[in-house]
């Protein structure tokens, strides 16, 4: 993300780089986690409300002073886009649901992943292009980290099974 704004305009803080952002993936990492534990162990009552796990990614950057302010200006968003879009994804390659919505959810959220990925460009103003090979860089490392963050949040939607690996037995 730093690459985005340009050298100097990206700026470090104890809570929002801690909190903001660190903290939220680990929490979605951990939800995401238990999602799978409890798919494997049968499920539980409304365990696949999980599946809204990525949303946290979206909201706990808005809890860093100033930021519902500089949404106006469209800062901040982008946290709440990758969440919708991680949570299409996942729909879309779970394997469960009717076909004809999970190629729509996911087909849609592909194409807004790629639409987002190369707004990079436009968003920075040109600075990041992917003529140059730091701007393809950093527009990989976005696409595959959505596309990541989808893979992950397939898991609530997959079928549950009842067979946990030996080790965990």
């Amino acid at each position: 993300m730093a690459e985005i704004p340009g050298p100097g305009a990206s700026v470090f803080g104890w809570y929002a780089t801690f909190v903001g952002v660190l903290l939220g993936g680990a929490i979605v990492g951990a939800l995401l986690g238990w999602a799978e534990y409890l798919r494997r162990t049968g499920g539980r009552p409304h365990w696949r409300l999980l599946a809204l796990s990525p949303l946290v990614l979206g909201v706990l950057p808005l809890t860093v002073p100033g930021a519902i302010a500089q949404l106006s200006r469209g800062i901040g968003t982008a946290g709440m886009a990758v969440a919708l879009l991680g949570i299409g994804l996942g729909y879309g390659v779970s394997g469960r649901g009717p076909l004809v919505g999970r190629v729509l959810a996911g087909g849609a959220s592909l194409v807004a992943a790629l639409a987002l990925v190369l707004a990079t460009t436009v968003i920075s103003d040109g600075r990041v292009t992917v003529t140059d090979p730091r701007g393809a860089w950093t527009m990989v490392l976005g696409l595959t980290s959505i596309l990541t963050l989808g893979l992950a949040a397939s898991i609530p939607f997959r079928p549950v099974t009842d067979r946990l690996p030996r080790q965990l037995r």
